[in-house]
């Protein structure tokens, strides 16, 4: 008789991500490096340069052996497991207790412990689609029953809240995923109308994942509503600072709901390069606020030149927007062929639509140069 995993686990299916498919690159005789990547929701402009220097132990007037002793001296020891200078720096910075903060190795992470410790099989969870993956995953990891809302390009996926109501009315979820801006779609949703989901769920947690919320202009702060017995909100500094291989995110709650995450939460959890990326991270005063502003001109640049070519895209309040090229994967592979990388979103169900995450002008700009191509090749 074979040994065979939980029948859960059996029929999971791997959810696709952004960012470099090695395999795929190298198999196309393309050197990773020099594929401009826009596909992964990421800061464009960082990570800041304290963080370089903190990971290099660069300390001016120091012999290279010093500092080599003094890196080797940091990997050999266990991280501190529970973040504490980590969390004492996002509590000030917050403004709430370093009690109500558990760090993880990137927020997918937690969204799989808070998943592990409330949710069982059986219980019914609501995800509005087309979302991040993650969260069904790891409600077939425990064997949730998943309730689903289904957002439509014909309305921009704009979440009408009236149906989630009927649907939570209706259904009883245990627990609720709400994506903030929305990832693939980069809607935002206003706070009156979160407000009112929760409102109406509160039997149920609701997890909020604000991955993508530092780049929302005029983002209101869901931080004032973490009091609420059934609200889990969850962040990453990976997206942030663009610290992408080094796995960093926290999440914000009662200090009762991050008590019981931390009991199941993996010793050393975030290594200490992480951790010490992050506190210096945090420390660069002013850091978000100057890429805020190069984004957001560099995305008009970019959204105002696709739709010069006949592509415009969907509305978004977030750094990343989607754009119909009616065969995103014939699509994605013309550009990855001119060394650049693009979302297809036929994982979402959109087999249509690509995502478009802005960088720098220069990479904008070879990115309009390649779709010109491509449109004049294909027309």
């Amino acid at each position: 008789m074979s040994l065979l995993p939980r029948p859960e686990i059996q029929d999971i299916t791997t959810c696709p991500h952004g960012g470099i498919d090695y395999s795929e690159v190298e198999a196309m005789g393309i050197i990773p490096q020099d594929v401009l990547d826009f596909s992964a929701n990421l800061n464009p402009f960082g990570p800041p340069a304290g963080v370089m220097e903190a990971l290099c132990e660069c300390h001016c007037g120091e012999p290279k052996l010093r500092v080599k002793q003094g890196v080797r001296e940091t990997i050999s020891s266990y991280p501190d497991s529970e973040a504490g200078h980590l969390r004492r720096s996002l509590a000030e910075k917050l403004g709430t207790e370093a009690e109500n903060i558990l760090v993880g190795s990137g927020s997918t992470e937690l969204i799989r412990l808070a998943t592990l410790a409330y949710f069982a099989k059986g219980d019914r969870i609501l995800i509005i689609e087309p979302t991040y993956g993650e969260y069904q995953v790891a409600c077939q990891i425990v064997g949730a029953s998943l309730v689903k809302q289904r957002l439509s390009p014909q309305n921009a996926f704009r979440l009408n809240t009236d149906e989630t109501l009927q649907l939570i009315r209706g259904s009883h979820p245990k627990g609720i995923f709400i994506c903030n801006p929305n990832n693939p779609t980069g809607r935002y949703l206003s706070q009156a109308d979160f407000e009112k989901i929760v409102d109406g769920c509160k039997d149920s947690l609701v997890i909020l994942d604000e991955a993508y919320v530092s780049f929302v202009d005029n983002a209101w702060s869901s931080l004032d509503m973490v009091y609420r017995n059934n609200l889990l909100v969850l962040r990453s500094m990976t997206k942030d600072y663009a610290i992408a291989g080094l796995r960093l995110g926290y999440g914000v709650a009662r200090q009762e709901m991050i008590a019981t995450l931390r009991r199941i939460c993996p010793p050393w959890n975030v290594n200490v390069v992480a951790q010490k990326a992050g506190i210096t991270a945090i420390a660069e005063e002013g850091f978000l606020k100057r890429c805020q502003i190069e984004l957001r001109e560099t995305k008009k640049y970019l959204v105002a030149q696709l739709s010069r070519l006949g592509l415009s895209p969907l509305p978004s309040e977030a750094n990343f927007f989607l754009v119909e090229v009616g065969n995103a994967a014939e699509f994605r592979h013309e550009l990855l062929k001119r060394r650049i990388l693009v979302r297809d979103c036929s994982s979402f169900g959109f087999p249509q639509y690509i995502r478009i995450a802005p960088r720098t002008l220069p990479e904008c700009q070879r990115l309009v140069a390649a779709v010109e191509e491509i449109r004049k090749e294909y027309t």
